[in-house]
């Protein structure tokens, strides 16, 4: 059975509407079809041990690692690899076989978790368990939210597992809001419903990686971040895995082989932690979907710890290794999981052989804005702002990716009154964090909190200025909000910004395919969604007619 190919969870698909040929990202119809039955025999899993709960069974903590990894690995451009989605489908149905037989009557269990196909029957399944095989518009796309929403909070809760950080509240909601995807019981209401506790574990989630990070590093703090390049032979570490790198730096250290952050790995320049390693050169490069020609021109290997791969071309996929939930067929792949540590000693190696990296630019950056650095400024923040020095705050958080309209992003930096800051976090500051917008009285006017997950960074200062400013609601803070997103993670950070009470988000470049106009309607309705227009028209409603 030929498996059509369906797919619209990132900003990219095709037409906004979906991808149906090839997925934008490059992943191949045969790795759609084995992720979105990655996802179905993972809901089933999680349906046996929602009911193991409900029997007061324990479930193991392996178990729900094993859950967060499956949804991790279906994120946009995060594996590639059809075998290894392949046996990530064969080991979900092994450890389902064995709890299924703990969980009593199969009978009120749903179809997902009783099924329990051998490899030959893989395909013709996948092509029946799709995101169109639920058949009512409204129904699939709040089961896709809420999926998506769980899919960037697996992302997260599995940075905090490889640092043995772990929520069993976490992982037993998570499973439960997976199960009630395949009820066909539940109303649109209760869907709405289950959208927002999704945002409410999104922030559990975020503070639980916050925490993991924190205490693992430190806290970020002002940090200037080089950009040129040393002599020495370099590894550039790519992703979000703050594990990888703590590990890769320690096996490097007297090796002659240099670190270098890209993309998302920018802000590990920010933690103190990381401060004592002399061969932690800088950052190199931009946001990911550049990636080609940088990770070309970097010239020795490339770890890619997490999402965001660009299929690579063949004059360095043999330098390009993967580790974790990512994976690409032809790189290799580096084993181990929460607790253990890695082995990078391929990759050491490797660079020995290579030239040093070629340069791209040089100069420097400066970033560590996250919580507990900018609260220790809250003074300084609440002075400007009631002298007016800082007439708004304006969130630009999110993500970056290859559509010409995210030149909007630039544009708008650029345009901003100059008594305004820019709060960032995630790859959308490579949209204006290199331009010169000056400072405020010291406080520089792009204040950079991190990677995507360092949004709840942004939430927990705007929640802190709210109590200064002794304000009743989050909403009277001047705080603009014109997110850009691109994938999962940044869904799970919109419903957590809701589950909040943030209102009146502009999110770019383009609304949400999955979102059902019924859907988008509820959102825009309760929560004032809304998409972006020109640079010019959103200025003047931001700012009014006095923009300048």
């Amino acid at each position: 059975m030929e498996h059509q190919m369906f797919c619209y969870q990132c900003q990219e698909t095709a037409g906004c509407t979906g991808c149906t040929k090839v997925g934008v990202c490059g992943k191949k119809p045969d790795v759609a079809a084995m992720q979105d039955l990655l996802v179905y025999v993972t809901k089933g899993l999680a349906a046996v041990t929602t009911q193991l709960r409900a029997q007061g069974e324990p479930v193991a903590p392996e178990v729900d690692r094993l859950i967060t990894t499956n949804l991790f690995i279906t994120i946009t451009n995060a594996n590639f690899d059809n075998d290894a989605i392949i046996a990530a489908i064969r080991g979900t149905l092994d450890v389902k076989a064995e709890l299924l037989a703990k969980a009593g009557q199969a009978d009120h269990l749903p179809e997902a978790a009783c099924w329990n196909g051998d490899s030959a029957a893989f395909a013709a399944k996948a092509a029946e368990v799709g995101v169109l095989s639920a058949e009512n518009e409204d129904i699939r796309s709040l089961r896709e939210l809420i999926t998506y929403g769980l899919k960037g909070l697996s992302a997260y809760s599995k940075h905090a597992n490889a640092l043995l950080q772990q929520d069993g509240a976490l992982d037993a909601f998570l499973q439960r809001a997976l199960a009630a995807t395949l009820d066909d019981s539940l109303t649109v209401d209760e869907l709405v419903a289950l959208t927002l506790e999704v945002g409410k574990y999104g922030v559990d989630g975020m503070a639980l990686l916050d925490k993991a990070n924190t205490e693992a590093y430190g806290n970020p703090e002002i940090s200037t971040v080089q950009l040129g390049v040393g002599k020495n032979p370099g590894i550039l570490v790519s992703g979000h895995d703050l594990r990888d790198l703590e590990m890769l730096l320690e096996q490097t250290q007297g090796t002659g082989v240099d670190v270098y952050t890209h993309c998302e790995m920018l802000p590990a320049h920010y933690y103190p932690a990381f401060k004592k390693y002399p061969n932690f050169i800088g950052n190199y490069g931009n946001a990911w979907w550049q990636q080609k020609e940088e990770f070309e021109a970097f010239g020795g290997p490339i770890l890619m710890t997490t999402n965001c791969i660009v299929p690579p071309k063949d004059s360095y996929k043999e330098r390009m290794y993967t580790t974790g939930a990512a994976g690409y067929p032809g790189c290799t792949h580096i084993g181990g999981g929460a607790g253990e540590t890695k082995d990078f000693s391929a990759l050491i190696e490797h660079a020995k052989r290579c030239a040093p990296p070629q340069e791209l630019e040089s100069g420097e950056l400066v970033g560590g804005f996250a919580h507990a650095q900018v609260l220790a400024l809250a003074d300084k923040i609440v002075e400007a702002v009631k002298s007016g020095a800082i007439r708004k705050f304006v969130v630009m958080a999110g993500c970056d990716g290859r559509s010409k309209r995210r030149d909007y992003y630039t544009e708008f930096a650029k345009a901003l009154p100059r008594d305004t800051v820019i709060l960032t976090a995630g790859c959308a500051k490579f949209k204006y964090n290199k331009l010169d917008l000056g400072d405020i009285g010291g406080i520089p006017r792009v204040l950079d909190a991190g990677q995507c997950n360092d949004s709840y960074s942004l939430a927990v200062i705007a929640l802190k200025l709210k109590e200064v400013f002794g304000l009743a609601d989050v909403n009277d803070l001047p705080i603009i909000y014109n997110i850009a997103w691109y994938e999962q993670k940044a869904v799970i950070v919109l419903l957590s910004l809701l589950y909040l009470g943030v209102k009146n988000i502009h999110l770019g470049p383009t609304l949400p395919a999955f979102l059902s106009p019924n859907v988008a309607k509820v959102l825009v309705d309760s929560f004032g969604i809304a998409g972006i227009g020109t640079v010019e028209d959103d200025l003047a409603l931001f700012f009014g007619e006095n923009a300048g």
